[in-house]
């Protein structure tokens, strides 16, 4: 496997604060916009917050899958909940903390320990949070069935 990857991302102003992702290698589009907290912002778009929280959450999910499925972690559903906290620091706005909420549910067969130790390894192995200097917090719920 090549060490070095690119995935381009192509934006077009669509009007006001509102723009549409989209990318050559997937037909989906995604509408974006600024935050309706902000001046002119927009409700019920997704917005560059909502794009980084859901870019480290997403993350966490694949890395997740690889090393469980390395490690023969055999488990039932993997759901997470994600949130980003937006601050000023040093007089400008920045996502200070993501808190990563995610729900395993394993069969009888595994245990919770391991599981654990599984998502700790996948948090720490994430391309996207090995690049942001944003507080990753991991918050694991385990559930076994």
């Amino acid at each position: 496997m090549n060490d070095t990857h690119y995935y381009e991302v192509n934006l077009h102003w669509d009007f006001e604060t509102m723009g549409t992702l989209s990318s050559p290698v997937t037909p989906d589009k995604i509408e974006v916009a600024t935050p309706a907290e902000f001046p002119k912002g927009m409700k019920e778009k997704w917005t560059p917050e909502h794009l980084f929280v859901a870019a480290v959450s997403s993350c966490l999910m694949s890395t997740f899958l690889l090393v469980a499925d390395n490690s023969k972690l055999e488990f039932i559903s993997f759901e997470s909940n994600a949130t980003g906290t937006i601050e000023k620091v040093d007089g400008k706005l920045a996502v200070t903390e993501i808190i990563l909420k995610p729900v395993l549910i394993l069969p009888s067969t595994q245990k919770e320990e391991k599981a654990k130790r599984i998502l700790d390894m996948s948090e720490k192995a994430c391309a996207i949070s090995n690049s942001i200097k944003t507080k990753i917090t991991l918050q694991p719920i385990i559930i076994i069935q």
